[in-house]
């Protein structure tokens, strides 16, 4: 019997409810910045009589004992012209990112570090009083940055220590969504990112608040929701992005999938088969060793170039394919129809669901090749099972037209193939008919990677030659006659230049192509 699964339990502490807050003894706040900026900073700001401290991420981090570079600081003056002066003085580049607000970015060449620089219209207190959660609600002073007792110099009003020692997320006070309604999606991506969970009376107001969320920026939206889809257990996020009533803001269209009922392979109905198809999109791209699922499955370093290779808005195609996989049911409750014999069929959902994801990913301001890639995703994402019949291999021809077809495309949607059975089967996979679609796969794409070997790319006649030798003027027939040189090549129909001829003078003969 299909079924969901429960609902995720937010309210339960990451792990075993104690996270690890370095102690002083362990940690010293410039450990994984390099002091000569540190001691940059303090010169720069002191001699200017103006008082800067660290905040957010950064303090966050060091107290957390993580890596990072990027500072954030907030000072009592004009953080725009004080950044562009720090710029100029460390060689640096300056950005504003908010002229409103008075933040500032400076880019340090040496450290290759990011200094952040926030603007204070008032006290450090009041200051951290209007931040977001309690765990970006510390300060330390720039002066004390380089003292072994940092961590008892830390300014904390609302207890954002004992938050990071639970595990918790939790908001500053009940306005702060009001004020900045992206917060209720940064609350999520925060808890994701850290393994953290949201503190019970922050998941009454973030699900009270949520009809605020339209008020958003479409970029920023963006931004948040492709941050948390990148990040690993982009499943369980999407599932607290549901529990807390904003994923279907974000996806409106996935609204209408609840309850839609599959055929029997079907494990779940067709809105948790896509939430599944993400966390399967992820397995099947990471890890692949730790799973015994995956250990046959090809990948080398050419699919983690692949994979990480950044394409649209600053994400890579790992969270592309998580898009893809996000949206390639979309159109399932639309197409849904039962046929003469009774069997549930969803014909068109392909094509019409590439249709709605680029209208709602070009409403989110996606960049125009992470919406083509997308749509090309959710439209053939039945493809690879469909370029052969029965047991057999496909044939080098329908391998030649998927890449020519799909382009970049092509290997995100052999994964993505992967992770839709993964996703229907469900618990009720089957090791025996998962290799098979395993194998498939591995042997599209050893084809693929033959087939563009140099020596089989290198044209045996090109354009010169037909109107060199055949007479021919370009225009459209020409066009065609080339195209289909180039498939009869790379599926071997010709091997030679003489052969290469021939077949152009039959296609002549025939009426062209």
């Amino acid at each position: 019997m299909r079924r969901n699964p429960p609902r995720r339990r937010l309210l339960l502490p990451a792990d075993n409810g104690v996270v690890s807050v370095t102690s002083t003894s362990r940690f010293h706040p410039t450990t994984f910045l390099m002091r000569s900026t540190i001691d940059a900073l303090k010169e720069f700001f002191g001699s200017r009589g103006v008082s800067a401290y660290l905040v957010g991420g950064y303090l966050r981090d060091a107290l957390l004992g993580s890596p990072s570079k990027d500072l954030d600081v907030a000072v009592n003056g004009d953080a725009l012209s004080l950044g562009r002066e720090l710029a100029d003085l460390l060689c640096g580049s300056f950005v504003t990112l908010d002229q409103q607000r008075r933040i500032a970015r400076v880019v340090l060449p040496n450290d290759k570090a990011l200094v952040d620089i926030s603007s204070m219209e008032c006290s450090i207190e009041e200051d951290l009083a209007r931040r977001d959660f309690t765990v970006d609600a510390m300060a330390l002073s720039l002066d004390e940055a380089g003292t072994l007792d940092w961590a008892e110099a830390i300014i904390d009003p609302f207890a954002g220590r004992s938050d990071l020692a639970q595990g918790l997320i939790r908001m500053v006070s009940p306005g702060v969504f009001t004020e900045d309604p992206a917060r209720l999606l940064r609350a999520a991506r925060l808890a994701g990112g850290m393994g953290f969970s949201i503190e019970e009376e922050t998941v009454a107001v973030i699900g009270n608040s949520a009809a605020l969320l339209p008020q958003v920026s479409a970029e920023r939206v963006r931004d948040e929701f492709l941050a948390l889809l990148s990040l690993k257990g982009a499943k369980e996020n999407l599932h607290c992005l549901d529990d807390l009533g904003l994923l279907c803001h974000i996806i409106p269209e996935l609204e209408t999938t609840r309850g839609v009922e599959q055929p029997r392979e079907h494990y779940w109905d067709v809105f948790e088969h896509t939430i599944q198809a993400v966390g399967a999109a992820e397995k099947v791209t990471a890890d692949l060793d730790k799973d015994p699922l995956t250990t046959t499955l090809h990948w080398g370093q050419d699919m983690e170039s692949y994979f990480n290779q950044v394409v649209s808005d600053g994400h890579n195609r790992r969270t592309l394919l998580k898009l893809g996989a996000l949206f390639h049911d979309i159109a399932k409750p639309q197409t849904k129809a039962t046929d003469s014999k009774g069997r549930t069929r969803f014909l068109g959902h392909s094509e019409l669901g590439a249709s709605m994801a680029g209208e709602r990913l070009r409403a989110l301001r996606l960049s125009a090749r992470g919406v083509k890639g997308v749509c090309t995703m959710v439209e053939h994402h039945l493809r690879p099972t469909q370029m052969s019949q029965g047991l057999e291999p496909p044939t080098n021809r329908a391998i030649y037209r998927f890449y020519r077809d799909l382009d970049e495309t092509a290997n995100s949607v052999l994964y993505l193939s992967l992770a839709d059975y993964l996703a229907a089967r469900g618990p009720m996979v089957e090791t025996e008919d998962w290799q098979r679609r395993v194998d498939l796969v591995n042997y599209v794409l050893a084809e693929a990677n033959r087939e563009r070997s140099p020596e089989r790319k290198e044209r045996l006649v090109t354009g010169h030659d037909l109107i060199e030798t055949l007479g021919l003027e370009p225009g459209p027939l020409f066009r065609r006659l080339l195209e289909g040189l180039e498939e009869a090549q790379a599926v071997g129909d010709v091997q030679t230049r003489e052969e290469a001829l021939a077949w152009v003078k039959a296609k002549l003969e025939e009426g062209g192509v």
